[in-house]
């Protein structure tokens, strides 16, 4: 089970990476020149056409953070020997993954169907809602990661 360790942990972080980093720089780099540049039909479409091919990546890494991270408690003997620290990221991650799941079937939903039939209004609704969620996710993965990185040796854990 131990040699299996290093192959879990580097699952578990390469899932982390694709995620927040797709959230990263959908907010903080697309974000800002599509609200620049773009007129809002083709702003909306950008946004249908960017989450359609970032988001079957999110459920990928959902799943693989998941089955790595639930894995790797086992490997450490269970809940009741892991860190406090270790329950954060656990509470963390759930949340996050249950926002993505919220903006996946319901704004995101929302926004396709206004893009479709060219509903721009509520498109921009749409989008301002999933923005709010993505904004959400972002900061608790980063808070996360630091959890990851400091927990072990912080005094707070």
């Amino acid at each position: 089970m131990s040699e299996l360790l290093p192959i879990s942990f580097t699952v578990h972080m390469l899932a982390a990476v694709v995620w927040v980093g797709g959230m990263f720089f959908a907010y903080q780099v697309l974000r800002p020149i599509a609200v620049q540049v773009l007129e809002p039909p083709l702003r909306l479409r950008l946004w249908v056409g960017c989450f359609a091919r970032f988001f079957p990546w999110v459920f990928v890494a959902i799943a693989l953070l998941l089955s790595s991270g639930l894995w790797l408690i086992v490997a450490y003997g269970g809940m009741g020997k892991v860190g406090l620290h270790i329950h954060l990221m656990l509470t963390t991650g759930l949340v996050m993954m249950a926002l993505f799941l919220h903006l996946f079937f319901a704004p995101y939903k929302r926004l396709k169907q206004a893009v479709q039939i060219e509903d721009w209004a509520s498109g921009g609704r749409n989008l301002a809602q999933i923005r709010m969620i993505i904004g959400i996710n972002l900061s608790l993965g980063l808070i996360t990661i630091l959890i990851a990185v400091y927990g072990k040796y912080s005094a707070l854990f």
